[in-house]
């Protein structure tokens, strides 16, 4: 038995849900690909697939074998990839993992361009503001904020995003807006809150060497960027958010920026990947590209404010 080609088929008919299709990929008879499956199974001491008249199912030993056979093809990839160097095309699954803002607002827009330029690249997003597994989950990357801890993973810096503190005019109708940061403690905080551990984070501020810092303990809080911004849309409170998003809200007039002189440090933007993982073209090409879509977007370059404007 060739285990490598029964592997390849087995991953074929799990994706196709059916033999014959399964078969047609591969340019081969059904048979053929039936018979790999059978001498794998064998060899395994287990059934991988359920077969009934109308598809073709996996099995709870299929599911688990399945996943670790597309992370064994694509790191066979990967060599063959690396090894052909320049020469060879990105071809093949990546999976991704993004935050929804990022992703939503960012991402998704520029992705007709990244098909154009590698169509032989099947992309898998996962968008979700959860902490992704790299290893277990068997992830390609992630783009995600804040310092990179851990020791098995390798970060390429994207783009620095900034805050902005702001309110809806519906709010700051009949209150005092902000002259100072301590000022904010008598208004309504939107917060935003850590999924994992439930804490609110604190509103920072920073003027030269000065520096203040705010935790709400009462009043609306989200886990979600985009939620937050509508909630500081419907007039809950004054709470910070990435200009990015505020800043089309600034020209149309349904945000006001506050205390544009306090500025909290800046969101860091990372895509992280496994230190171990071999070199794969893919992967290269996706963060090559990545990082020019994200320049747009990076506070510290002047034309930010025009892309944003032009494409918003």
């Amino acid at each position: 038995m060739d285990q490598l080609l029964a592997i390849r088929a087995f991953v074929r008919i799990a994706e196709a849900g059916s033999f014959a299709k399964a078969a047609d990929t591969m340019n081969l008879p059904r048979s053929s690909v039936s018979k790999m499956l059978q001498d794998l199974e064998a060899h395994l001491g287990t059934k991988l697939v359920t077969r009934t008249t109308r598809a073709v199912t996996m099995t709870q030993e299929g599911v688990a074998y399945h996943e670790r056979a597309l992370r064994l093809l694509a790191d066979l990839d990967d060599m063959d990839g690396a090894t052909a160097g320049s020469h060879s095309t990105p071809k093949g699954r990546l999976r991704v993992d993004i935050g929804s803002v990022l992703a939503n607002q960012i991402l998704i827009p520029a992705l007709d361009e990244f098909q154009a330029r590698f169509p032989q690249i099947d992309l898998l997003l996962g968008v979700s503001d959860r902490s992704a597994d790299l290893i277990g989950e068997g992830i390609d990357c992630v783009i995600r904020g804040g310092e990179m801890a851990d020791s098995s993973l390798k970060a390429k810096r994207l783009c620095e995003l900034d805050y902005v503190l702001c309110a809806a005019p519906s709010y700051l109708q009949s209150r005092q807006r902000p002259s100072h940061p301590r000022d904010v403690e008598e208004h309504r905080v939107v917060s935003y809150f850590s999924a994992s551990s439930g804490k609110r984070f604190p509103l920072r501020f920073q003027k030269s060497e000065e520096s203040n810092e705010l935790l709400a303990t009462a009043g609306v809080a989200v886990n979600e960027s985009t939620a937050h911004l509508s909630a500081l849309l419907a007039g809950l409170g004054i709470g910070q958010t990435f200009g990015f998003l505020a800043r089309p809200h600034f020209k149309d007039g349904t945000l006001i920026e506050l205390l544009p002189e306090w500025k909290p440090a800046n969101h860091v933007l990372h895509l992280v990947y496994p230190a171990d993982r071999f070199p794969n073209p893919r992967l290269r090409a996706f963060s090559d590209w990545a990082a020019g879509i994200f320049e747009a977007y990076d506070s510290r370059v002047p034309k930010t404010l025009e892309i944003i404007h032009t494409h918003g």
